[in-house]
């Protein structure tokens, strides 16, 4: 299985564009703005969204740079919803380091965060391609719709498995599926082609979403570069707890809907123990591992190359990763 770095030297010249087209368009005559900007963009994140971009147009032989402009975008819009969750979430570190809302405040990382959405729409629109603009569009709106059921089912034990797939689908995947999706229509590819490039997003970005949950009980603190247990913290009964609820004795499910009602990080560690002696973290690994499969199979039919094989390494690498 490759590594992130040997997936990245795979698109280089792309993934060095990228980040050069990110620097020049988050520059803003408002020198705060730029240095709010900045400070998120460049503070090691993965870059797994336009990656899947920009690897995606190259396996599909792109004859054009459109590519460049997309990844950005979608990395913009990310960017914009990690200022938002910070402020929502009240976290205090993103990446290792203090969060923008740490950082700067609230107010610096609401607004800066507006900055960036704009920014991501103004390099869609240069695109010129109403069906790729129609697609981000549609996504964001679905983006906003997946942070405000989590927002919804805040403090609440009783969230379905149903009702987690929803969120998640919403808040994460379908950005993913837009990453892939966009490739395909940058590229003029048949419809079944866009499809199943965006069932590949799809399912990646649910698996991701399924690893990031898991790792809130059983992963490195430092790795992760944040707390553990900071959905408990939050509130947030992700797919560790839903599973584990369904096992656990009266006594411990008292115990869990407590500790969610009140954002308990004190319970932590007994909320821990019981997600990873039931089937709490297996059966969320379990999930992610069958959504990674669907994503390879969707792109079996995409020509061989180094590209159509850094596509499959990356939804491997999803599942395998420490942060």
């Amino acid at each position: 299985m490759p590594t992130a770095d040997q997936l990245i030297d795979l698109i280089r010249p792309d993934f060095d564009a990228l980040n050069e087209l990110l620097i020049s368009q988050l520059g803003s005559e408002i020198d705060f703005i730029e240095e709010v900007s900045q400070y998120l963009i460049q503070s090691g994140g993965k870059r797994v969204r336009p990656l899947v971009t920009l690897m995606a147009a190259r396996a599909l032989n792109t004859d054009n740079q459109h590519h460049i402009p997309l990844a950005a975008s979608i990395e913009c819009l990310h960017t914009a919803t990690l200022f938002h969750d910070d402020v929502v979430d009240s976290s205090e570190a993103r990446r290792g380091q203090p969060s923008a809302n740490t950082a700067f405040g609230n107010s610096a990382s609401i607004l800066v965060g507006d900055f960036v959405y704009s920014r991501a729409f103004q390099m869609m629109v240069s695109v010129g391609r109403l069906d790729i603009l129609k697609l981000l569009a549609d996504t964001t709106n679905q983006i906003s719709e997946g942070e405000v059921w989590q927002l919804k089912n805040q403090h609440r034990a009783d969230v379905s498995e149903h009702e987690y797939d929803q969120v998640i689908t919403r808040k994460t995947a379908v950005l993913f599926e837009a990453a892939a999706g966009c490739a395909g229509l940058a590229t003029n590819q048949t419809e079944a082609v866009v499809e199943a490039l965006k069932t590949y997003g799809l399912e990646l970005g649910f698996a991701f979403q399924l690893i990031d949950d898991y790792l809130d009980y059983a992963g490195d603190a430092d790795s992760l570069g944040k707390h553990l247990g900071d959905d408990l913290a939050d509130g947030k009964c992700t797919l560790p707890v839903i599973k584990a609820l369904t096992e656990a004795s009266e006594t411990e499910v008292a115990m869990i809907t407590q500790a969610i009602t009140f954002g308990d990080r004190d319970r932590f560690s007994d909320v821990a123990e019981i997600v990873t002696r039931t089937s709490g973290l297996t059966y969320t690994r379990e999930r992610a591992f069958a959504a990674v499969h669907k994503a390879k199979q969707a792109i079996h039919q995409l020509p061989d190359s180094a590209y159509k094989e850094g596509l499959m390494g990356l939804a491997d690498l999803s599942v395998s990763r420490a942060n």
